[in-house]
């Protein structure tokens, strides 16, 4: 079973960057598609981005144009490079792995982005 760790997150001022990694216990390279997720205080759990085993991608309309997924199969690792970041990106944020042939997912233990002035 593969385990994802997240790290990169803090406190950070409106109009500031953030790198969110995540880091796989096993290979995830032709195996896992990894989504970013976050979840800001009395609200669901909502997809940021996320990026399949060939590397196509895709991102939520409130963060489009600001952030990048990206991902590094030799390293075992996807990334979240955040831009231009707003109080209400203001959130707990988790990692997601999907195995494309059976449909499991696994969830990191998430990361605190905090943006605030």
């Amino acid at each position: 079973q593969v385990q994802f760790v997240e790290s990169g997150g803090g406190l950070v001022q409106p109009g500031e960057s953030l790198r969110l990694s995540c880091a796989a216990s096993g290979s995830i390279s032709a195996v896992y598609h990894i989504g970013w997720y976050r979840q800001a205080p009395g609200k669901q759990r909502e997809l940021v981005a996320r990026i399949t085993v060939g590397g196509a991608t895709d991102y939520s309309d409130s963060v489009k144009g600001r952030f990048t997924i990206s991902r590094d199969n030799a390293k075992n690792s996807v990334h979240l490079q955040m831009d231009s970041l707003k109080p209400e990106d203001t959130a707990v944020y988790y990692c997601n792995g999907v195995q494309k042939w059976t449909g499991d997912e696994y969830w990191g233990q998430g990361t605190q982005v905090t943006v605030s002035s």
